[in-house]
């Protein structure tokens, strides 16, 4: 009984090696002389009916007698063996037509598959792959739709645990949607590297977006190994290779690319397009010997723009790689041009082509969600991998759909990259929706510059709590003009300084002047206008030791110094100023997210916090106050920012909201309150001083809490922009990191 390979007896040996492969079907030579060799990745095999893609997957299982020829499975001779020996070798099977069994359920077609010993394929991971098998898991092979019994097929060959997987015609007739799904499946498993692909297709379009290059079969012969952009985009080629419209005699005028590997032997290593392909599907209905030519005028209004990483190898060497950006740019810094080329195109590159004359390396990444791209050197499907929903959200035909699904994908994929100084991007509402979220997932520091027609408006939600620098577009970004040009190359010109500002800063890192005059530790700070004395005191008693960063409490500062936490820049807080909370619950128009004190909770780190200018809710002009706090003591705090404040009811709400968060921490705790006021204008004798309403807060915080010897309330009878309750959080401070300082000092990480 064979024994299923272990692992590649050698490098280099190929997975798959056919040589001079012959089957007869009685006096019918069905392959003639067939070579091919797979080293790992996908490769397709197109041709037209009849030409024996087929019988060489049957050839390849031993589902048919050879005559003649050599069926190598790494390297190890599989001609003349049975099915089983070969299955159980590692060499899996996804037959035309699917062959399912009609009386068994999907969880028995599954179950039936795992026998012996487990391996990374189990019925469970393939209910994870298609959902939808496992909400059919207990319906018949029969009442499957044909794309559930196609992903049946397919996870029922995966169960083997195979090295390699043949697969005939797996998309035929199923629904486009399902097509994708397969295909982008299809390409991650073999980015996984664990199985190498053998794809049998007639579908154009299918088959050179898993695969570069393609095998071309033509009379029971592979008639060429071609590049998939070669064969994409040439309509002429196609015809004459798969079109019905020739007889076969006619279509091998052309040999085969030169073999690779001989002795003194130059080779011409394609260049596979990372732009737009127009795919011409010469077959738009299943062809016979006797169908007559498809018009042209049909096949050209048939034709499709694709832009599709590929996963295949040619003699071991990659062809398109998917994600590997920072391989791509072998190890130099670049700046990322992102956005829509299908509508911007234009304005985009003319930003590229300004930044290069700088002097700097560039990366065009294409968001292009209408199926429309104009090429780019990142195209959107590559940036669509990175996201969970992979391709077949960015095709939706909802634009808004599908923009919201590139802007979760390109934001995945953005911060994966290596080597990037900098992004700037340009376009309208769509684009800066698309782009900025990844511009927020980037570490503060690194250039960040959207060109929008937004610009002008309320950027809250597209800056978010990062350094993202907004310009304003002045016209709509629609062509190139006299002003557009202006806007656009200031915006250029100021990211080419920012990135090379940031290069000589990245090539000064490693000057040793550095370790004769460490870094103080970072320490956030958050401040209102209304607790100013009390963070200026605090800061002026760290500085010695720390360095202090003071984050304006105005619903993006929280955020901003959290961001800074769970980056890990910043390892210390003391959070004076939680007033961002009353906003959040009371309607004000500088909110925290729900998210406050999260990346405390996250990181563990030691927490040293205090109730300021919880006695407020920030709104704008008066008439801007809602309705139903038009009742409420008002002060004008500017003649655009009206305060409100807060009372006894809302008080005790918002210490049960800080108090279950606190208790989520897991690191130190000191939360310190001051008893006569917690801002400016609510101490004794000004306009919010309300003993009662605080009295509300600090009861609902002590009865919230669960104190412990790490978690701990501190009550002080001072305000808390009194020196003395400054140098009461600093104290709490430094016993929190009294042995934080210490382990710096040895040298260990704090």
């Amino acid at each position: 009984m064979a024994e299923r390979l272990k692992a590649p007896p050698a490098a280099g040996v190929p997975i798959l090696q056919i040589a001079g492969l012959n089957v007869f079907y009685g006096r019918s030579h069905a392959l003639q002389g067939v070579d091919l060799t797979l080293h790992s990745g996908v490769l397709s095999v197109v041709g037209r009916n009849g030409m024996g893609k087929t019988t060489m997957c049957k050839a390849i299982m031993g589902l048919v007698p050879i005559s003649a020829g050599s069926i190598r499975f790494f390297g190890e001779e599989i001609a003349g063996r049975s099915p089983a020996e070969i299955a159980r070798l590692g060499v899996g099977y996804v037959p035309q037509g699917r062959r399912l069994w009609r009386s068994l359920t999907v969880d028995e077609h599954l179950r039936l598959m795992q026998r012996g010993k487990r391996g990374a394929w189990t019925p469970e991971r393939v209910y994870e792959v298609f959902p939808r098998l496992a909400e059919r898991r207990n319906n018949g092979g029969a009442q499957l739709s044909g794309g559930e019994q196609q992903m049946l097929a397919i996870g029922r060959a995966l169960l083997l645990n195979p090295r390699l997987l043949v697969m005939d015609e797996p998309t035929e007739g199923l629904a486009p949607v399902i097509v994708a799904h397969v295909e982008e499946m299809l390409v991650r498993l073999a980015d996984q590297g664990d199985v190498a692909i053998l794809v049998i297709e007639q579908n154009i379009g299918v088959a050179t977006q898993m695969s570069d290059p393609i095998a071309i079969m033509v009379n029971g012969r592979v008639n060429r190994i071609i590049a998939a952009a070669t064969l994409a985009g040439d309509r002429e080629l196609q015809q004459r290779l798969l079109g019905v419209g020739r007889h076969g005699h006619d279509e091998t005028d052309s040999a085969p690319e030169p073999a690779t590997g001989q002795a003194g032997a130059t080779r011409a290593v394609p260049v596979a397009s990372t732009g737009p392909m127009r795919v011409y599907n010469a077959n738009p209905v299943i062809p016979t010997r006797w169908s007559q030519p498809v018009p042209a005028a049909r096949i050209e209004a048939q034709a499709r723009t694709i832009s599709r990483p590929t996963l295949a190898t040619r003699n071991g060497e990659p062809v398109g790689a998917i994600r590997p950006l920072a391989v791509a740019t072998a190890g130099e810094p670049y700046v990322v041009i992102a956005g829509t080329l299908d509508t911007k195109g234009e304005e985009l590159r003319y930003i590229r082509d300004l930044i290069r004359s700088e002097g700097l390396r560039t990366r065009l990444v294409d968001l292009s969600t209408s199926g429309r791209s104009a090429g780019g050197d990142v195209t959107p499907q590559q940036v669509a991998l990175a996201s969970a929903r992979g391709s077949t959200g960015i095709s939706s035909s909802d634009r808004g759909t599908a923009v919201a699904a590139m802007a979760e994908a390109f934001a995945a994929w953005l911060p994966r990259q290596e080597g990037v100084l900098g992004i700037i991007s340009a376009g309208g509402s769509g684009a800066t929706a698309m782009v900025t979220p990844a511009m927020q997932a980037l570490p503060v520091g690194l250039p960040k510059l959207m060109i929008s027609t937004m610009a002008s408006g309320d950027v809250r939600a597209y800056v978010g709590a990062t350094d993202i620098a907004m310009m304003h577009a002045v016209t709509d970004v629609q062509g190139l003009n006299r002003v557009s040009r202006l806007v656009l190359g200031n915006g250029a010109r100021a990211v080419s300084a920012m990135a090379k500002g940031r290069l000589a800063e990245l090539k000064r890192e490693g000057v040793a002047r550095r370790a004769a005059e460490p870094e103080k530790p970072l320490v956030g700070l958050t401040m209102f206008g209304v607790t100013t004395p009390c963070v200026q005191q605090v800061a002026k008693l760290l500085e010695p030791e720390w360095e202090p960063l003071v984050f304006h409490a105005t619903g993006t500062g929280g955020q901003s110094m959290e961001k800074l936490v769970d980056s890990g820049l910043v390892g210390a807080v003391i959070d004076v100023s939680t007033t961002e909370i009353c906003d959040l619950l009371m309607g004000g128009f500088l909110p925290a997210t729900e998210d406050r004190f999260g990346a405390i909770i996250r990181t563990r780190i030691p927490y040293v916090g205090s109730v300021g200018a919880l006695d407020m809710v920030n709104f704008f002009a008066p008439e801007t106050v809602p309705e139903r706090y038009r009742s409420r003591k008002l002060y004008p705090h500017n003649p655009q920012i009206t305060l409100m404040r807060t009372n006894a009811e809302e008080n005790a709400l918002m210490g049960r909201w800080i108090g279950e968060r606190l208790n989520q921490m897991e690191g130190p705790v000191r939360f310190l309150i001051p008893e006569r006021g917690v801002s400016a204008i609510d101490a004794q004798g000004q306009a919010f001083h309300d003993p009662a309403a605080d009295a509300a807060l600090f009861q609902s915080l002590e009865q919230t809490v669960r104190m412990s010897a790490s978690r701990q309330l501190i009550r002080l009878p001072l305000h808390i922009n009194d020196p003395a309750f400054a140098a009461a959080l600093v104290q709490q401070f430094r016993s929190l990191h009294a042995g934080r300082r210490r382990e710096r000092a040895s040298g260990g990480r704090s």
